[in-house]
């Protein structure tokens, strides 16, 4: 049996405070009927025929926080944020890291059918599977010097990869539909996000 690691071991923890915890939803519908923060738990949803978050987007429909005044270019930086997907949602990415050289991002992490994916999950890989209705701690570590990305669920190694190079790169977790096969009703939850840094 694979041990539990502690993938925040030799990292620093970076104070928080809500003005880190930026909310992008669409930009037609007001804060609460796309997102609430009870107890500690922030909940995010949105619908499959909800405009963008800006009028000028052409972007599928989110309900994101965006990890303000936190963006990185350099260093090896890390999110870890305990996660909660309720049955029925799929095609949404609920985590990612925004920015690379090449292409929008550095990595997505999407549930697809209960199954956490790497993407699109055919052409990556499934990372974990049997995700929903329970709470489960993603960790992820970027090192933009040495060029890789490296993913843990519940404390378990389970990909490490190369980056889409350097960037103004910042984290993001919520729901953020996918171009295709995306269920109507999406939604995550969130709770004890932390960053860190070397």
């Amino acid at each position: 049996m694979e041990s539990v690691a502690d993938p925040t071991e030799g990292f620093t923890n970076v104070p928080l405070t809500e003005y880190n915890f930026e909310i992008q939803r669409p930009y037609d519908i007001p804060l609460n009927q796309r997102y609430s923060y009870e107890n500690g738990t922030r909940r995010l949803w949105v619908y499959a025929d909800d405009k963008p978050h800006n009028p000028n987007s052409h972007t599928m429909p989110r309900t994101e926080i965006r990890m303000h005044g936190l963006d990185y270019s350099s260093g090896v930086w890390q999110f870890e944020g305990y996660g909660f997907v309720p049955n029925g949602t799929s095609g949404a990415t609920i985590v990612q890291i925004h920015g690379a050289s090449h292409g929008a991002t550095t990595i997505m992490l999407r549930i697809i059918d209960g199954n956490m994916n790497y993407y699109c999950g055919a052409v990556r890989g499934i990372l974990a599977t049997q995700m929903y209705d329970k709470w489960f701690k993603v960790n992820l570590i970027h090192d933009v010097d040495g060029g890789k990305v490296t993913v843990y669920i519940d404390g378990e190694h389970k990909v490490e990869t190369k980056d889409g190079g350097p960037g103004d790169l910042y984290f993001k977790c919520g729901v953020y539909a996918a171009s295709t096969n995306i269920s109507y009703f999406m939604e995550s939850r969130w709770r004890d996000i932390k960053i860190y840094k070397k």
